[in-house]
């Protein structure tokens, strides 16, 4: 009988899926290397929080989130997050492996909130969800 492998979560646009604000994907053949000896369940928090795609780009300022054009987005995001946790516990899912930089899923660095590409230290609200829930967040391109 052929062990299981553990299972990870993933965000979808690594996977391929054009779920980025842009309607765009950020695979690349690594990642599906990398994933080879994990169980893949793939996540959009935004998606999962009822954001459509493609949607204005949005940032992480402090506790909330901010579309470019001033949207407060922090309700789709800390629901999306919820969702993700929630299959997190109900698969026991203790790693994800996760785009950087997002204001979802990035982990220790995320952009500033200025709309001008400039990162500082911070998690995504999903990121932070999920470590402060015992869960390895990986980051990926």
């Amino acid at each position: 009988m052929e062990k299981s492998k553990e299972k990870i979560l993933v965000s979808s646009c690594l996977l391929g899926l054009n779920c980025r604000f842009d309607g765009e994907n950020n695979y690349s053949k690594e990642i599906d290397e990398f994933l080879k000896d994990y169980e893949v369940v793939p996540v959009c928090p935004e998606i999962m929080g009822g954001l459509p795609t493609p949607r204005i780009g949005a940032e992480r300022v402090g506790d909330k989130v901010f579309t470019k054009e001033g949207r407060d987005v922090t309700a789709q995001y800390k629901k999306g997050a919820e969702e993700v946790l929630f299959l997190a516990k109900k698969y026991n899912i203790k790693k994800a492996l996760f785009k950087l930089r997002s204001p979802s899923c990035g982990s220790n660095k995320i952009y500033d909130g200025t709309f001008t590409n400039t990162v500082t230290d911070g998690n995504g609200v999903t990121a932070e969800l999920l470590k402060e829930n015992g869960i390895e967040i990986i980051t990926i391109k």
